[in-house]
């Protein structure tokens, strides 16, 4: 999410800071997933998931769609155990349910990078402190093979 400190709410006119226009568009397309989900069911499918995703990776710019494309093949691959899913809609990969680590485009939040993000279910940690979210700008092979580790790790069992 954006930081937002740079946005007033100009209806409180007491300088509450809210939510971006973003923000809200994000909760709005998480709400939209939730519902789609409960309908979905039972008979819900990895494939379902991954359909999802990659229309949703389609509709990016080609900066961005580069980049969330070669994170989905990352994941897929390096991590098949996950479910590709929509989360506040951008592309996500879950574990039983939870998500373990997601794509942000820049666009979406208006920022110079997107972000490659992981969340609590992701087994990244390295001592007392350890990195849970990465900007990316553009991908070397070496940053997909960094990336590739990173993903392992994160699905690593005990």
């Amino acid at each position: 999410m954006t930081n937002t400190n740079d946005t007033k709410d100009k209806t409180a006119g007491n300088g509450f800071e809210g939510f971006s226009d973003e923000e809200r568009a994000a909760m709005k397309e998480h709400a939209q997933e939730l519902k789609k989900a409960a309908r979905r069911g039972s008979r819900a499918s990895k494939a379902d998931g991954e359909s999802d995703v990659l229309a949703k990776i389609a509709e990016m710019q080609d900066s961005d769609r580069f980049l969330a494309e070669r994170i989905h093949d990352i994941v897929k691959t390096n991590a098949p155990a996950l479910t590709p899913k929509l989360w506040y809609g951008m592309p996500a990969y879950a574990r039983n349910g939870k998500i373990v680590c997601f794509f942000q485009s820049a666009q979406k939040f208006k920022s110079r990078y997107a972000t490659l993000g992981f969340n609590d279910d992701a087994r990244l940690d390295d001592g007392t402190m350890w990195a849970t979210a990465f900007a990316l700008t553009d991908l070397t092979p070496d940053d997909e093979a960094r990336i590739a580790r990173i993903v392992k790790q994160a699905v690593a069992e005990d």
